[in-house]
């Protein structure tokens, strides 16, 4: 809130039980479907000799939400995070491997790990021309510290200072390991000391940064306008005049749209429709590895998912392979851990996970104070046609061991105004890093004490959290592996959440879109972009 190239694989560990009729009729779908797709898509776009760029022209890329909020420190949703990382951009970042690489600046770190030097590049200029200070490095994030938000600078920072006309240096009090890998998220961009002179409120709707876009227009019911920054430092780049950010609340008609030539590229491709867009006329599949979990999760505030018999019950009367089949026509994997394997830590294969069995379900929900079942709501976001058939498939699941699902759909923005809020009893969401480093992902939804309350579950179990601790302090080494290890496992065994699959980032353009580049995290570099036509 995320490496190594995901294996599609199945989990080979499911235990016998009887399946309901509408996992095996999805399932034989996804099957047939996904015979039909004829192998693996490629990780970019457009032909692979499609020559040198050409600058020019204007890209509309589709999106399911609009922009609603560009202060990076007080973001952290998709649909505003991979906005914000267009404009502002950290010290460090990370590529398309996960790997960690310089930035807006070169770095150098102690060897005992609790001094790190950065050096800006040479001629680095904001959007609007000005030079680039370690004053604005300095001013950057010790707002971010002030202000906290809910991807907070969580490293045990000591001091910021400028130690050359270049040169910001940071002094941590004690070793922690994530600290590069924190500091590569979108909300550790560098801006402006003092806002350039703007108050916050006027500075974050017309917000300057060292990003390759800059906005033009913006409403936040529905478009966006970026144009090039002309003061980028990536030489030539962007390639394309403007990007749009095109509000199609609904996936299905993102599709149709991008099918149509309406959009030149589109942020969500229904798995179901994944090998359709590959063979499609002029359109072309992006399919990579991400760093995101398919989940359901649990308000552990309501009584009956209090009971932890009743949550092991519900992971237990899941089949999450079948799910998997069913719903993602084989572009993603089982989830057996909390984390994806392309996170560093994660314990996909060895830890030992609730697996269908619906005998063992009703056991379980047996020591429960509800033997008898009961009736519960399960949330989600309206336009999500693979959610949407998830959760009818929990539904049918849990009503073999009498637990009465009513299904409640929202549109998002409402949706995510009840779950922050607490206002739900279960939901179907998906938990993401933003950085290849465990701590991130597992501090968001384990720390009790975090901005997301353990994501919203309100879950809190004591050797997590110090175990979770230990994890920030730790070395990279079999130490920490264990540590993650153990996290993992407990918290398949307590379950505040299930974890169902490990979905691919999909995404589409038309074939005349080249340098689509699309991260782990979902975000796309657009800088990298170009249209074949250019300008024309």
């Amino acid at each position: 809130m995320t490496p190594t190239h995901r294996h599609f694989q199945l989990d080979g560990h499911r235990r016998p039980g009887r399946r309901i009729g509408a996992v095996a009729i999805a399932l034989s779908a996804a099957l047939l479907l996904s015979a039909c797709a004829g192998g693996s898509s490629t990780s970019g776009a457009g032909p692979a000799d499609a020559g040198d760029p050409v600058s020019g022209g204007t890209l509309e890329f589709g999106r399911v939400a609009a922009v609603t909020g560009l202060d990076l420190n007080q973001q952290i949703t998709a649909n505003n995070a991979f906005a914000i990382d267009k404009i502002f951009e950290p010290l460090v970042s990370f590529d398309a491997d996960g790997k960690i690489v310089a930035w807006l600046a070169d770095y150098e770190e102690s060897d005992d790990g609790l001094t790190y030097t950065f050096t800006l590049r040479e001629g680095l200029s904001f959007s609007d021309g000005t030079e680039v200070a370690p004053a604005d490095v300095i001013s950057s994030l010790e707002r971010h510290l002030e202000v906290g938000g809910p991807l907070p600078l969580e490293a045990p920072i000591e001091a910021i200072t400028e130690t050359g006309d270049r040169e910001v240096t940071i002094t941590l009090s004690e070793r922690y390991t994530p600290f590069l890998s924190e500091l590569a998220s979108f909300s550790n961009g560098i801006f402006p000391k003092d806002f350039g002179g703007a108050s916050e409120e006027e500075f974050f709707e017309d917000p300057v940064g060292t990003g390759p876009f800059v906005v033009e227009s913006w409403d936040p019911n529905g478009d966006l306008t970026f144009v090039k920054n002309e003061h980028y430092w990536q030489e030539g780049k962007p390639y394309v005049d403007s990007l749009v950010y095109k509000l199609v609340a609904d996936d299905t008609q993102l599709q149709q749209q991008l099918s149509a030539g309406q959009l030149d590229a589109i942020d969500d491709v229904p798995a179901a429709n994944a090998a359709q867009i590959e063979s499609g006329n002029g359109t072309v599949l992006s399919q990579t590895s991400g760093w995101s979990t398919e989940q359901v999760f649990f308000n552990t505030q309501r009584e009956q998912f209090a009971d932890e018999h009743v949550r092991r019950a519900v992971a237990l009367a899941l089949d999450r392979e079948g799910i998997t089949q069913a719903t993602t026509f084989g572009t993603a994997e089982v989830a057996n851990a909390l984390l994806p394997p392309t996170i560093t830590d994660s314990a996909n294969q060895t830890v030992q996970p609730l697996d269908f069995d619906l005998d063992a379900a009703r056991a379980e929900l047996a020591k429960s104070a509800y033997p008898d079942g009961f009736s519960v709501t399960l949330l989600l976001a309206s336009g999500d046609s693979q959610r949407a058939q998830i959760a009818q498939i929990v539904q049918e699941s849990l009503a073999q061991i009498d637990v009465d699902v009513e299904i409640e759909q929202i549109d998002i923005a409402a949706f995510r105004e009840r779950f922050f809020a607490y206002d739900f009893d279960f939901m179907l969401n998906s938990g993401q890093s933003d950085a290849p480093d465990p701590n991130g992902f597992i501090t968001f939804q384990a720390d009790p004490d975090g901005f997301s309350k353990s994501y919203w579950t309100h879950y809190s179990n004591e050797r997590v959290t110090e175990l979770m601790l230990q994890g920030r302090s730790t070395p990279e080494g079999e130490e920490r592996t264990q540590i993650y290890q153990e996290i993992q496992q407990t918290l398949a065994d307590e379950v505040p959440y299930i974890p169902l699959f490990f979905p691919a980032n999909l995404k589409a353009t038309r074939d005349d879109v080249h340098g689509f580049s699309v991260l782990p995290n979902g975000s796309v570099r657009f800088e990298d972009a170009w249209l074949a036509g250019g300008a024309q």
